[in-house]
């Protein structure tokens, strides 16, 4: 996966199954793990691997840029990453970018949001919501 580093924008490719460690930036040396953001997912390999290889939970948002509830929920996805940050890993997949995945996940509406645990969609949940009310949907 690409986790973009916060201090210098630089692009650092690590691998999905070291998502708990504290890694730092190659650059910069600015801390990149664990992820305290949205880790914004931009190939369908990316997708697969974090889901797949993730030693957390991960709950991924699937949005797209021209949907007012999209951007409404993800300043709360913001708050939910940085407060469960090593606990479970936030990922937003773009419905307009890789609308493979979207296709193959059955998404009729966005925002919709799914908890995927050990590899497999564990729960679901459409619509904008607080970041108290995501934690509390998905118990995290």
């Amino acid at each position: 996966m690409i986790v973009e580093c916060s201090s210098c924008a630089r692009p650092n490719r690590l691998p999905a199954k070291r998502a708990r460690d504290h890694a730092k930036c190659a650059a910069c040396k600015g801390v990149l793990l664990p992820l305290s953001h949205p880790l914004a997912l931009t190939s369908t390999q990316d997708f697969e691997e974090l889901v797949r290889d993730a030693p957390a939970p991960v709950l991924v948002d699937f949005w797209a840029e021209w949907c007012p509830p999209c951007r409404m929920v993800a300043p709360e996805l913001e708050k939910v990453a940085a407060e469960r940050a090593g606990q479970v890993i936030v990922a937003k997949v773009d419905t307009e970018a890789l609308p493979d995945i979207a296709a193959r996940f059955d998404i009729r509406s966005i925002p919709t949001m799914i908890l995927f645990r050990n590899g497999r969609e564990a729960e679901r949940q459409s619509g904008a919501m607080p970041a108290s009310a995501i934690k509390d949907r998905f118990r995290l």
